[in-house]
């Protein structure tokens, strides 16, 4: 029996997808969730032999719990649900460890596909972004070379990044990550140093232009 993880913000669509799997006699929904945190902390838990994840989620990004999916279940093949089809989106996608990007406006049985291919070894995309997404490949290839701030970041800082983002202030972001404000306050301050970054409007403009929110 194959293990599911579902976690997509919108309950509609969370329950739709649960009840599409869930129709498959050898798929098995463990969990699901809408909040980014909570997706991280239930792979651990669970494992799952599949992660299907939203984009853009509140508290974490799909892209960051598609990164910490990596190091905490490495075996857990990550599915990003997307309705961005820009090569950038694909490319963070799979440089986190995606192993399918599917965009929304697909069909079910594409997801369905996606799945399976992924399950037997292979990657999956959208058929719609393979070529642009081959071209895009070659390109970040050939500037890989160039260091990504980004990557500089611990896991916390960039939880205080997408909070931060998402219009929490200090006190609300210590009660979300349960630390204190002086704390968030050091973090927060880490971040913008590292990412070179002067104002919260610099912090949204930054956390838009990487999908975070």
């Amino acid at each position: 029996m194959t293990t599911i993880l579902l976690a997509d913000d919108h309950q509609v669509l969370r329950e739709a997808l649960r009840f599409l799997l869930e129709s498959q006699p050898d798929f098995h929904v463990v969990a699901e969730t809408g909040d980014g945190l909570e997706a991280a902390a239930l792979v651990e838990k669970h494992r799952p032999d599949v992660l299907i994840v939203d984009m853009r989620m509140p508290g974490l990004s799909g892209l960051e719990v598609a990164r910490r999916t990596k190091r905490l279940s490495p075996a857990t093949k990550v599915i990003i649900l997307s309705m961005y089809d820009a090569e950038a989106y694909v490319m963070d996608s799979l440089a986190a460890g995606a192993a399918g990007y599917v965009l929304k406006q697909s069909s079910s049985q594409e997801l369905l596909s996606a799945i399976r291919q992924t399950l037997a070894g292979g990657l999956y995309l959208s058929p719609s972004l393979n070529e642009r997404a081959l071209q895009s490949y070659i390109q970040h290839s050939r500037e890989a070379h160039i260091p990504d701030p980004f990557d500089l970041l611990t896991d916390r800082e960039r939880e205080v990044l997408q909070l931060a983002a998402e219009g929490l202030n200090n006190p609300q972001i210590a009660e979300k990550l349960s630390i204190s404000p002086r704390t968030v306050e050091m973090h927060r301050a880490h971040l913008m140093q590292k990412l070179g970054l002067k104002t919260q409007t610099d912090l949204v403009k930054y956390a838009l232009k990487r999908g975070l929110v």
